[in-house]
């Protein structure tokens, strides 16, 4: 089992950064970040994985860059240039087994508590 703690949410002005963090008890074969705002279908960020492979989504790519620590046990999400849309719950979700490492959500067993982003115009 992996337990998920993200940190690091909170309000910015639109072009603003932050920089997200999820810290994981266990090292799992593949971590991601996922936001969701309510009333609509969660989306995948972008995700790593323990043989060096990684995806991110082009809705966020050149604004958005993930690194870990730690033997993948600390997952950072650095945001830059926020806009208002980026406004959501941002999650952190791992998974054990092997495999391609995407951003489908339902391959991902293990999910964080979620961390708050606002990006105010």
């Amino acid at each position: 089992q992996v337990h998920l703690v993200e940190s690091g949410g909170g309000s910015v002005q639109a072009g603003g950064s932050l920089r997200l963090s999820c810290t994981a008890s266990a090292t799992a074969y593949c971590i991601g970040w996922f936001r969701q705002v309510p009333g609509k279908e969660r989306e995948g960020l972008g995700a790593i994985d323990t043989d060096g492979g990684r995806s991110i989504a082009d809705s966020v790519k050149g604004r958005f860059t993930m690194s870990t620590e730690n033997a993948m046990r600390t997952l950072y999400l650095q945001m830059d240039n926020l806009k208002p849309e980026d406004t959501a719950m941002y999650y952190c979700a791992a998974r054990t087994l092997t495999g391609f490492c995407g951003t489908l959500d339902r391959a991902f067993r293990y999910w964080g508590q979620g961390t708050q982003v606002t990006v105010s115009s």
